[in-house]
Order: structure tokens, then C-alpha cells, then sequence
């Protein structure tokens, strides 16, 4: 069976660490790269090729909204952000469903989330298998 490739943007190293450690465990993916802001993501989607991107919006040189309208002329990569900054019904979900993002999930305690596994892992993955169609 092949894995769904999965990019990791996200400027807090130790939160990469722990989507990689969260995710290495999985049968249906693997992590294909990462990238600590929006630029470095575009510099890599075309030579990893993920088929989901999970993306954090508050990053430095180019945040996660500007990433999404970029990245969408260059991958059909699937989007699911991953960030402290939104809740349910706020602006920034609404304008991340408008430029076509498939899903968003809140990180439990703030920009690093060290228990991102125990308090969101179960919402992440359901947000990422529902994303890639896994299970239909």
C-alpha cells in the first residue's frame, strides 16, 4: 500500500517534531518534507509533491494565507491548517474555506502544542483521512 505524502509548514521546530512523531505512526502517511514558512513550502512543493499540505497560518517571510493563494497555482495538494490563532466561525476560517482550504483544526495550547497527539490527535487525523478520502 502507498503512503499519502504529507508537508509540514510550520515555523516552530519542535511543533514540526511533533506533527513528524504524531504522523510517523500512521499507516496511511508520511511525511515528505518541511518547511519553517510559506516560501519555503512553494520552494519545495514541486519537487516533494505532497498530496496534503498541513499548514500553519502565523509564520514569518510568508504566512499561511498568502502560501494558499500561491500554492494553489502550483499543486493540487490538498490544505488543512493547523494553527493557535483561529477558532470556529472566525474571520480567518471563513477567508481559509473561501481560497478552497478542505479542512482546519485548532492546536490545543497555543503556537508549540507538545499535546497536540493527546488533546487534537484523534480531530487532526479524522480532518486528514475525511481531506484524502482515506477509509470511504
Amino acid at each position: 500500500m502507498s503512503k499519502y505524502g504529507v508537508l509540514i509548514v510550520d515555523d516552530a521546530r519542535l511543533m514540526r517534531q511533533v506533527i513528524r512523531r504524531m504522523l510517523s505512526s500512521d499507516s496511511y502517511l508520511t511525511v515528505v518534507g518541511e518547511a519553517a514558512n510559506g516560501q519555503e513550502a512553494l520552494d519545495q512543493i514541486s519537487l516533494v509533491r505532497p498530496d496534503l499540505i498541513l499548514l500553519d497560518l502565523e509564520m514569518p517571510v510568508m504566512d499561511g494565507t498568502t502560501f494558499i493563494r500561491h500554492s494553489r497555482l502550483r499543486s493540487p495538494a490538498k490544505i488543512v491548517i493547523l494553527s493557535s490563532i483561529i477558532t470556529p466561525g472566525a474571520d480567518l476560517v471563513e477567508e481559509a474555506r473561501m481560497r478552497r482550504v478542505d479542512a482546519v483544526v485548532t492546536k490545543p495550547s497555543g503556537a508549540v502544542s507538545f499535546d497536540l497527539e493527546s488533546q487534537r490527535g484523534k480531530a487532526l487525523r479524522q480532518a486528514i483521512y475525511l481531506t484524502l478520502g482515506i477509509g470511504r
